[in-house]
């Protein structure tokens, strides 16, 4: 059994249960802040927090070794996913949006993986993840809205898990020339300067209240801090799009602390879709596993 493989999963679960905290958590933040200074934000405290981890390797290795092409293509794509899931999510919907945003992404990084290998992941892998993602979308809808959106909200929302998928392989390919922290305060920080400008141009002056601010320092050291740094981790040992199918346990945190901390009910379509979720993550852990088994025993060999 792949050891390393085994707690890469953990890692991804655990950071998708961190961004799973972000909607309750916004939701407890006082109206007044635009969500696109949120974004913005929240990716500039998070710069700061990977860069106390990554300024000894920064300092010595002058940058950790990375390649500033990939580092570049990783921040916009950080960006784009940022400010597109806003805007898309505000023209289609909260939960339209947030169902094709996050629904897509392991889509894109299943299509993405194949042409970059030219080789399908396994048929267990997409039956998991077209499970997870079917489930995911009747978590979010929850039989309570329409498919009914503009146009320019349903790209928008695809584009984020585009965004974010090509964010995820190609992070994985970093984290192989340098650690964690160094790749991601050069991806973050790059995502930071180019969202500050969009923010003030969508979002106008901040203004931040006392309890807004709580709440940002809260999404930005650890939803993504801690979260991101987990995850890029855990990439050293599992292919990209296993890492964003496994993303998909971030719904389940979000629906059990709905449940439990917002106190709303969901419906029998809601917990079906729960059901597939878990159902889907443990079909693509076991395709997953099952890939790295023989690389693992090659090398003991």
């Amino acid at each position: 059994m792949n050891t390393a493989s085994i707690r890469s999963i953990a890692m991804v679960l655990l950071a998708a249960m961190l961004w799973g905290t972000t909607g309750t958590a916004q939701s407890l933040a006082p109206a007044g802040l635009s969500p696109y200074w949120v974004g913005a934000l929240r990716l500039v405290i998070a710069s700061a927090f990977f860069a106390l981890l990554a300024w000894p390797a920064w300092r010595v290795r002058r940058g950790g070794g990375l390649r500033w092409g990939p580092v570049l293509l990783a921040g916009a794509c950080v960006a784009t996913y940022n400010l597109s899931f806003f805007a898309g999510v505000k023209s289609a919907g909260v939960a339209l949006g947030t169902a094709l945003a996050i629904g897509s992404g392991p889509i894109w990084a299943g299509l993405l993986q194949t042409v970059a290998q030219r080789r399908l992941p396994a048929p267990v892998w997409w039956l998991g993840t077209l499970l997870g993602v079917a489930g995911g979308a009747a978590m979010a809808l929850d039989g309570g809205s329409t498919v009914r959106a503009p146009w320019t909200g349903i790209a928008l929302c695809l584009l984020a898990g585009l965004a974010y998928a090509m964010y995820a392989l190609t992070n994985k390919r970093l984290v192989a020339q340098a650690g964690a922290a160094v790749v991601n305060l050069a991806v973050f920080g790059t995502a930071g300067l180019l969202s500050l400008p969009v923010a003030l141009l969508l979002g106008g002056a901040p203004t931040v209240a006392p309890g807004a601010l709580g709440i940002v320092l809260y999404l930005g050291l650890v939803a993504t801090g801690v979260a991101y740094l987990l995850f890029s981790t855990a990439l050293r040992h599992i292919s990209g799009a296993t890492g964003v199918t496994l993303a998909l346990a971030e719904p389940v945190t979000a629906f059990a602390l709905a449940v439990a901390v917002v106190g709303e009910s969901p419906s029998a379509m809601a917990y079906g879709g729960l059901a597939a979720v878990l159902a889907g993550l443990l079909l693509v852990i076991w395709a997953e596993l099952r890939t790295t088994r023989p690389a693992a025993g090659a090398a003991a060999a």
